[in-house]
């Protein structure tokens, strides 16, 4: 979590939303790094987990993740959810709730709905402050004052 907490504040310095992500092969060795790029891309798909899995699927020369773990600083949307399904991930580890957005537990459980083919395990809450506090900062920044 820490590598993708890296990845998190290195999305700052293209005013994108502090998130990261890495993606882990069997080993543990990280395969993809990613980082919110919508804002440096121009791109709406490009949240920090799409970004890592493609990076780890041209490492593996190959969309199956199987065996991998995702590891990000926020919980997935539904777009990045519904990638995690598809790239048969093992395992989606994530730090903080996303109650706005989030599609593993908060809104949505698109993981772990049974009518998927695929179902990844699933653990939370890890160094959660830590990202919770790097949004917190970020968006107190981007809040406009009367």
């Amino acid at each position: 979590m820490r590598e993708a907490l890296d990845e998190a504040r290195a999305a700052l310095a293209t005013d994108d939303v502090p998130i990261g992500a890495v993606v882990l092969d069997p080993s543990g060795a990280v395969i993809g790094r990613g980082r919110n790029r919508r804002e440096a891309d121009a791109d709406p798909t490009a949240h920090a987990e799409v970004v890592a899995l493609r990076e780890a699927a041209a490492v593996r020369g190959e969309w199956r993740l199987t065996g991998c773990t995702l590891v990000v600083t926020l919980e997935p949307c539904t777009m990045c959810a519904g990638a995690v399904v598809l790239s048969r991930l093992d395992r989606l580890v994530f730090a903080a709730y996303d109650e706005k957005a989030g599609a593993v537990g908060s809104l949505w459980d698109v993981v772990r709905d049974r009518r998927l083919n695929h179902r990844p395990e699933v653990l939370t809450g890890v160094l959660a402050e830590e990202s919770s506090a790097l949004l917190v900062e970020f968006f107190a920044g981007h809040r406009s004052t009367p």
